[in-house]
């Protein structure tokens, strides 16, 4: 364990990192001896905070076997909101003992949960949906709080994680098995699909919420427990969750929460056998070190990494679903999601047209603190998403790019920055091979549309692809061309509970979504029953 260790302590001392990950370090708030915003809250976020008290939904201890637990050495961390800097509350910091008592208890609720009926567990997520959507209002304010997307983003993150609860309660009475004819008289033989153990599930900051239902729902529906790591920089709305999954009835250890130092949590759960699967969504070299680490133990591993996702704009395309697809696909939770545009490729005929058309659009965005009014882009997580933002901008201007609107840090201050959009990019630019995390629309030539298939596939990556064209030969030509293990086309958004939503290449392995996403939580089991012709 030595060595995963190592792996784990190089990638926190990373100080530039471009997508979410479970060792996105602390350091902003445990390596700085002078912490640069101390503040009390504002008081629209303490007013905030203090209905989400009042409503129990603020949570600062980890969940462990059913029981609230403060870190067992008492340290803590602070949790910041990224509009305005100020500290929220202090959660706290556990570790691999605490890992440890968790996976324990996850253990322990195991040999029950798995034996519950498939109906009785339903219910109980039914239950949990349920009340995630009676308390929308207050989880999409912690969001916005601790993370800073937009309110109606966040309402939307409570709708679309909500969802994969709901759709695993649903799906949770069809996890079938087969009966195959057999090749004797005397044999009968038949398949099983039993739940795949303990869970270890690794979760992002971007999507607080949405990440870990996608894994939780349907661990739980197949009948696995679960320990939940999120990120340090947005551990409220995880434990929001696991306090309504606690009021839904579902029994005690079935779901555990642990929080903070991200290498020991990480080593604990890679090193115990009672964890029979890791389920991660961050960055492609994170994942790398957790397919090593599960190796000792041969856990399954479900990863959803990097994306570096191309929108492609055909001459045919028609300008205005274009033009709003890409903003759609490109500065949602400004700019901070995995299947975000990162290159815009656009067909040589349409190229000055459609840029001046997203130039105006993207000027007429609003950007502030998530909850002001009309405000469509809110800040970037924290200062090392501003820099990789600033870096790349930087490498491909000194290479001949052109900013033709933002480029720069917001008047606002803190983490914000402006929308930004480029042209002139090509293919070997940091910001075509690297993903950005950030607001800003990089335009890429192409003549052909072998071009532009040869230019998307450039790249390790496989996530998320976007195309605009209004023939629907070409439509289907370019979908089955692209490697990658999703394809929007004529549209921007098209992430949902229903469909599968996973990566190529080195973009992760397994589907988390659908009743694909199901199979990523089950173990297959073949029985032979032999002499069935005797009495």
């Amino acid at each position: 364990m030595a060595a995963q260790n190592l792996c784990f302590m190089a990638m926190r001392s990373s100080k530039l990192l471009s997508r979410p990950s479970y060792l996105l370090s602390v350091q902003m708030q445990m390596l700085s001896s002078s912490p640069p915003l101390t503040r009390k809250m504002s008081i629209d976020a303490q007013s905030v905070a203090s209905k989400l008290t009042s409503s129990g939904l603020l949570r600062t201890q980890g969940l462990i076997g059913g029981k609230w637990t403060d870190a067992y050495d008492g340290k803590t961390i602070k949790v910041y909101n990224p509009a305005t800097g100020e500290s929220i509350v202090d959660v706290a910091c556990m570790g691999g003992r605490e890992t440890n008592d968790a996976i324990s208890a996850a253990y322990e609720a195991y040999r029950s949960w798995s034996k519950t009926t498939a109906a009785e567990r339903s219910k109980f997520l039914r239950k949990w949906y349920d009340l995630l959507m009676v308390h929308k209002e207050e989880l999409a304010q912690l969001i916005t709080l601790e993370q800073g997307k937009t309110l109606k983003e966040s309402i939307g993150e409570i709708n679309y994680g909500a969802g994969f609860v709901e759709f695993s309660a649903e799906e949770a009475k069809r996890v079938y098995g087969d009966i195959i004819p057999a090749p004797l008289s005397d044999r009968r033989l038949f398949v099983l699909k039993q739940p795949v153990g303990v869970v270890g599930a690794i979760t992002p900051w971007n999507f607080p919420l949405a990440m870990i239902t996608r894994k939780v729902g349907p661990a739980l529906a197949c009948g696995c427990t679960v320990v939940v790591k999120p990120s340090e920089l947005t551990p409220l709305t995880a434990l929001a969750a696991a306090e309504l999954s606690i009021q839904a009835g579902i029994p005690a250890g079935v779901v555990n929460v642990v929080m903070g130092n991200a290498p020991d949590i990480g080593d604990a759960l890679l090193a115990s056998p009672q964890v029979r699967k890791i389920t991660f969504t961050g960055s492609t070299a994170v994942g790398k070190k957790l397919m090593a680490g599960s190796a000792e133990t041969v856990k399954r591993v479900s990863l959803e990494l990097g994306g570096n996702a191309p929108c492609i704009i055909f001459d045919d395309a028609d300008l205005d679903v274009a033009v709003k697809g890409t903003l759609a696909a490109k500065f949602r939770n400004s700019g901070q999601t995995c299947v975000c545009a990162n290159r815009i490729i656009v067909q040589e005929g349409i190229y000055e047209k459609f840029s001046n058309a997203l130039c105006d659009a993207v000027q007429s965005m609003k950007v502030g603190d998530g909850f002001s009014e009309g405000v469509t882009q809110g800040p970037l997580i924290n200062e090392a998403a501003v820099e990789k933002v600033e870096s790349l901008i930087h490498d491909a201007t000194s290479k001949g790019a052109k900013v033709i609107t933002g480029g720069k840090r917001h008047s606002l201050g803190f983490t914000f920055y402006e929308p930004t959009v480029i042209t002139d990019v090509n293919n070997e630019m940091r910001i075509s091979r690297e993903e950005a995390f950030g607001p800003v629309a990089p335009l890429l030539r192409f003549k052909t549309e072998e071009d532009a298939i040869r230019i998307a596939n450039d790249t390790n990556a496989g996530l998320g692809s976007y195309v605009f064209t209004n023939s629907i030969q070409r439509s289907w030509r370019v979908a089955e061309a692209l490697e990658y293990g999703l394809v929007g086309v004529n549209e921007g958004v098209f992430s949902t509970e229903v469909a599968p939503f996973g990566g190529f290449k080195q973009s992760g392995l397994g589907r988390e979504g659908s009743k694909y996403g199901m199979d990523e939580y089950l173990e297959i089991k073949y029985v032979c029953l032999g002499n069935m012709n005797k009495e």
